[in-house]
């Protein structure tokens, strides 16, 4: 018998083999693709909120000193001025008389400072906005001036009525004036200051939170910008090395313009920033000053009328007139004569020194503008002829001549010093709006850019991907 060996055991089955390179290929380069592609999305967004953000800022501020808040500041300004211009009408009028030949321009110019003082106030309520305080001051001013209105013109039919003479007027009429003028000095001016001095820092407050919010958002724009290129390059890249193919092309052209969109933003943000300080620095600042010192300058001539107007207040209208001088042109002196000593000097002096303090001294220490120091120096020396001026002035009221008194306060030093303060403050008007208008141009187009840029950028990496997922299909 033979015995036959048993037949060999079936093999036990192969392990399963791996999968082939190409299937894991297929599986990972696209979603490393995808991944990619999602990064780049996601900084090009960020790169479009960076700038639209940043832009908003610059427009928001911008619109605020250049078109709403401060030229409504300006207004506010323009309240001081026309105030004090309508009681130094007023004391014009008493003082020449009824026989004064320039008596109807004095009451149009009354008139037209009147309806000025109107249209600021407006624009003081419409700048204090939610304020309670502002808009209880705006009310104050407002029910004030209508007070004022009722005395000043009480006064001036009382002196209609009072027989013509060469002196000053009749006590009746003196004392509803002091009420009147009372009631300016030392109630609607101050408040009009407040008001000034409460909207000039709500436009401060707004400039420098709008421009410290562009200077950072420049920032942000370079660093997003930095971050999209980043990742179309690592886009870029990955594709070059995968796919064996010098350059994608729509990937670059994505690359071209999120770079494109990056260094414009970022050049338009630094021009906006120049434009808005500029307008603050050498406009805003310079015209509300000026503005201030042109006020002033009325409340000056009108005290040289209320020191001739009425003798028993002469020595309080000279100190008065003498500190309102030094906070326009300020150098040490105790006295006016020595003011008047120091004037000249510190005129001489300029412009090859400027050691006087006060608005013209804050003035010639900022010359930023073509002309502003010659403007500057006319000025000035318009200014040391309204004192030299002042100063005849008053040796003819100390003489006993009233007629030579009265022919200085109405000559023409005061109108040819303010004339040249008008042209001094237009410069700074002129560089504040060619600053605006400049920040403007810069921003136009500016709404549609940033979304279509980051549109175009997105769709052109995804135009550039799209044949390369295909072929994983």
């Amino acid at each position: 018998m033979t015995v036959q060996a048993p037949a060999p055991a079936a093999p036990a089955p192969a392990a399963a083999a791996p999968p082939a390179a190409p299937r894991r290929r297929v599986r990972t380069v696209p979603g490393w693709i995808r991944l990619l592609v999602t990064v780049v999305v996601v900084a090009a967004a960020a790169l479009f909120a960076a700038v639209t953000v940043s832009i908003g800022h610059a427009r928001d501020g911008l619109r605020s000193i250049g078109h709403t808040a401060g030229p409504q500041v300006v207004a506010t300004a323009d309240l001081y001025f026309a105030l004090s211009d309508m009681d130094a009408q007023v004391a014009n009028l008493l003082l020449t008389g009824r026989q004064s030949g320039g008596r109807q321009a004095m009451l149009d110019r009354y008139e037209e400072r009147r309806s000025q003082a109107d249209r600021a106030v407006l624009e003081a309520a419409d700048l204090a906005g939610d304020d309670a305080t502002g808009r209880m001051t705006v009310r104050a001013v407002l029910d004030g001036l209508g007070r004022y209105e009722r005395l000043a013109e009480r006064a001036l039919v009382l002196a209609e009525r009072a027989p013509a003479g060469d002196g000053p007027p009749p006590a009746a009429v003196l004392e509803v004036y002091r009420q009147a003028t009372d009631l300016m000095r030392l109630d609607l001016l101050p408040k009009a200051y407040n008001l000034t001095l409460d909207s000039g820092t709500i436009v401060r407050r707004s400039y420098l939170a709008e421009l410290s919010a562009v200077r950072a958002g420049r920032v942000w724009v370079a660093v997003t910008g930095l971050l999209a290129l980043a990742a179309l390059v690592a886009l870029q890249v990955y594709l070059s090395r995968r796919f064996r193919r010098t350059l994608n092309l729509p990937v670059l052209a994505a690359t071209v313009v999120a770079a494109g969109l990056a260094v414009a933003a970022v050049v338009v943000l630094q021009r906006e920033a120049g434009a808005l300080a500029r307008a603050k620095e050498d406009g805003f600042n310079s015209v509300l000053a000026l503005s201030r010192a042109r006020a002033i300058g009325n409340t000056l001539h009108g005290d040289q009328s209320r020191y001739l107007l009425d003798p028993q207040r002469a020595d309080t209208y000279e100190q008065v007139y003498l500190d309102k001088s030094q906070a326009v042109f300020y150098l040490p002196a105790g006295n006016l004569d020595k003011y008047y000593a120091a004037v000249d000097r510190g005129v001489a002096g300029y412009p090859g020194r400027a050691d006087f303090l006060g608005f013209y001294g804050s003035e010639a220490a900022h010359v930023t503008l073509p002309g502003q120091r010659e403007s500057i120096s006319e000025t000035l020396k318009l200014y040391q002829a309204f004192q030299q001026a002042d100063r005849r002035l008053r040796q003819a009221a100390a003489g006993g001549d009233r007629q030579a008194a009265v022919a200085q306060a109405m000559g023409p030093a005061f109108a040819s010093y303010d004339d040249a303060l008008v042209r001094l403050t237009g410069l700074h008007r002129t560089a504040f709006d060619a600053a605006v208008a400049e920040g403007d141009a810069a921003l136009r187009g500016w709404e549609w850019v940033p979304p279509a840029a980051a549109l175009a950028a997105v769709l052109l990496v995804l135009i550039g991907v799209r044949p390369r997922l295909a072929e994983y299909r």
